[in-house]
């Protein structure tokens, strides 16, 4: 079972597409992704909508991540095919995978499933993940909740 809400955020570490190690603090908003691997047809839905949706989050302070066991070369070719602007963690070895308690399956892959972090901890978790409109669900539920605001972000 994934880390539930209220649970102290994970430490983790993990190379983006660059190759540069990135150490997220989790101390504002965060949605952290999973997914299965680079491009195939879901992880690539919902990496563009993400994508579609990162200046809504970024007016509201809100960081995206995604993250899969594909390796740096894997994600910055995904990246550059489909524009993706942020932060695709690689988790070849299943560490960071593992610090969430995210299931893995045939080959290492991933469960799709997303996190959203606020202030050191677990707020929400959504499981089985169906890839067309989640990104505009979690910002949506996270400004309906008052969480953060467009305006002031």
């Amino acid at each position: 079972m994934p880390l539930q809400p209220g649970d102290p955020a994970p430490t983790v570490a993990a190379s983006n597409q660059r190759g540069t190690e990135v150490a997220p603090s989790f101390e504002e908003p965060t949605v952290v992704y999973f997914y299965p691997a680079d491009d195939t047809p879901g992880c690539t839905t919902e990496a563009e909508e993400f994508g579609r949706e990162l200046d809504a989050y970024r007016d509201a302070g809100v960081t995206v991540y995604g993250i899969s066991v594909d390796g740096v070369d894997s994600h910055a070719a995904f990246a550059e095919k489909h524009g993706i602007e942020f932060d695709l963690l690689a988790d070849p070895d299943g560490e960071v995978a593992s610090a969430f308690d995210v299931e893995r399956g045939p080959g290492g892959a991933t469960a799709r499933t997303t996190f959203v972090l606020v202030g050191d901890e677990v707020y929400d978790v959504y499981t089985g993940v169906d890839p067309k409109g989640h990104a505009r669900t979690v910002l949506g539920d996270l400004l309906d909740a008052g969480v953060v605001d467009l305006e002031t972000g």
